[in-house]
């Protein structure tokens, strides 16, 4: 592969050198100039809606768009002068006449773009009249909610939708004054296409598109004295928290949180990492039987809610090859209610299990079929996000920084490195190669424990693992938009009466996997999922145990109350099944 051609041109008579192809935004950066924006984000490709990253070319009247106008040998930019600070500055204010002034109630205050900008910019005045349009906010999925009146028409959301998640659920609907940001032919966001990732809220620049907040129902469990408020965290949750808090993303606060949450005042704190481990002994025993008897290849994993809502409705060809485990957060769930209130002699009805997630999807996979109530009751009651916990410690007052790291209870808390890594994509394969090793050759633990080729961003890997002589084929996908093609694949082997050239397929829907979650704290890029990433890989590298069947605890639970992996009880608990959905419910 050829190296790139290099540019070098002038940032404010500053040189600079950048890669052929580079926006004048991002080689601005070099210069360490920032150029304003409200439409672009390192994610998607960049369609100058907003205007406000105008620049000037030297010697020329023209103004450019910094975000779409590419680098080319000789420019001499100017990014700031009175001309282009007028320009922004009218823009800001233009977009300011649209939008509500209701920044004291709105979820996004304080950590809003359009906010940060009229600060930085000193916007005081209205020089425009307001003119609002009056459009009604729709909350009918568990998952997000859309208010088109706050929405800036800066089509981000609309992007990450169709081309980045390639669902198309969001689109632009009129024209002139009349567009508007809705779903696809006019329906609710739960009638439409929506797989509720939440990658329209993580992107979305304003208060337009944001997590249905749940807290309040937290906060009343709380206060029930006749409630016993248990909780758990997901994987990426410790590598993202800390964010809101100060910390670097990546840093490892998996003590603080669960020093936090007591303080917050629930009884029990268990981790999914646990669960993460259940489920790799669950799926790895059901890859293992399906590999060895080659039916019903290839394996789709099943963790991911949003993909599992893609599958039932985009892919429902697809249904005998996912995986029937359960989520990590259902499968903990389940047993929080089950097997750990027999061990403390706690009635199942009292405990409210609340779930931490990076996802918004597992607000809607909570109550998704009657599989999620295998306890007798709704085993998740509610599940918040990374972003929701960080304001509701922030609300109560608790010195995050400050707290000593405390442990989980046990019976649900311990977990391996293989637990851990499931927050990033990949890991999921990586956890699960590890333990079907182990169990197809029976050795305590593979030649090597680290599988590099499940590792990186690339939104499709493949690759063949030996085990025991046997080739295993497998393919890792994240982001929706490259699932396609791997699905398309497998149809192209059944239509030619081919065997699948996949054994075993990882699938998560967002960007990096969880650690760039929809309900994780807001501003991801690549270069921070690989950080909250990285965060990931220390806690496994650093943990006692790394294989997920040689976690004590979850030992002692099949030992002592499920007996074996895919066992009778098990399966009630444990597993779950599918059904087509339409793409359109109205």
């Amino acid at each position: 592969m050829s190296e790139k051609k290099m540019i070098n041109l002038k940032i404010n008579d500053v040189a600079v050198t950048v890669p052929e192809g580079t926006n004048i935004l991002d080689a601005a950066k070099l210069a360490q100039v920032k150029i304003p924006a409200l439409c672009y984000h390192p994610d998607l490709p960049a369609w100058a809606a907003c205007g406000l990253c105008v620049v000037k070319q030297k010697n020329s009247p023209k103004t450019l768009r910094a975000c779409a106008t590419a680098c080319t040998e000789g420019m001499d930019i100017v990014t700031h002068d009175a001309e282009l600070y007028a320009i922004r500055r009218t823009v800001l204010e233009l977009t300011l006449s649209t939008h509500p002034n209701d920044c004291l109630q709105c979820l996004r205050n304080g950590n809003c773009e359009l906010q940060r900008l009229a600060q930085e910019f000193g916007i005081r005045e209205a020089p425009y009249g307001k003119r609002l349009r009056g459009l009604e906010r729709d909350d009918s999925t568990p998952s997000i909610v859309l208010n088109p009146e706050k929405c800036i028409l800066c089509g981000r959301c609309a992007a990450v939708c169709q081309q980045m998640q390639g669902i198309w659920a969001l689109e632009f609907i009129g024209r002139g004054e009349k567009t508007r940001i809705a779903p696809a032919a006019d329906v609710t966001l739960n009638e439409s296409p929506c797989i509720k990732c939440g990658q329209c809220s993580a992107h979305c620049p304003v208060g337009a598109i944001y997590e249905k907040d749940d807290t309040g129902k937290l906060i009343t469990a709380l206060r029930d004295p006749e409630k016993v408020c248990v909780v758990q965290i997901a994987p990426a949750v410790r590598v993202a928290l800390g964010e809101a808090f100060g910390m670097k993303p990546g840093e490892l606060s998996t003590g603080k949180i669960y020093a936090a949450l007591r303080r917050l005042g629930f009884k029990a704190v268990f981790d999914t990492n646990f669960s993460a481990d259940v489920t790799l002994m669950e799926e790895g025993t059901e890859f293992v039987k399906r590999f060895t008897k080659q039916e019903h290849l290839p394996l789709l994993t099943s963790c991911c809610p949003a993909w599992t809502e893609y599958m039932e409705e985009y892919a429902p060809d697809f249904t005998e090859n996912f995986s029937t485990a359960k989520s990590p957060q259902q499968i903990l769930s389940a047993l929080a209610k089950t097997y750990w209130a027999e061990k403390k002699g706690i009635d199942p009805k009292k405990i409210y299990m609340v779930s931490v997630m990076p996802c918004t999807a597992k607000k809607y996979e909570v109550s998704r079929d009657e599989n999620m109530s295998a306890s007798g009751q709704q085993d998740t009651d509610v599940a918040i996000t990374t972003r929701e916990l960080a304001r509701f410690i922030q609300a109560s007052g608790i010195d995050f920084n400050g707290l000593a790291d405390e442990k989980a209870d046990d019976l649900l808390g311990e977990y391996t490195g293989a637990g851990t890594i499931f927050g990033v994509t990949g890991g999921v394969m990586e956890a699960a190669l590890r333990t079907a090793y182990c169990l197809i050759t029976k050795e305590e633990t593979p030649p090597s424990i680290d599988f590099q080729d499940c590792r990186g961003f690339e939104g499709v890997k493949e690759a063949t693992i030996e085990i025991a002589g046997t080739p295993v084929h497998i393919a890792i996908a994240h982001q929706m938009g490259n699932v396609k093609r791997v699905l398309d694949a497998i149809r192209e082997d059944r239509a030619a009466g081919r065997k699948p050239r996949y054994d075993f397929i990882e699938v998560m829907a967002c960007r990096g996997g969880c650690v760039g979650g929809g309900g994780q704290p807001r501003g991801a890029t690549d270069e921070i999922r690989a950080q909250r990433a990285k965060g990931l890989y220390t806690d496994d590298e650093k943990s006692v145990h790394r294989m997920s069947h040689l976690n004590p605890e979850v030992q002692a639970l099949y030992r002592d109350y499920l007996g074996e992996p895919n066992s009778e009880k098990a399966h009630k608990l444990l597993h779950t099944h599918y059904e087509e959905h339409k793409l359109y419910k109205r």
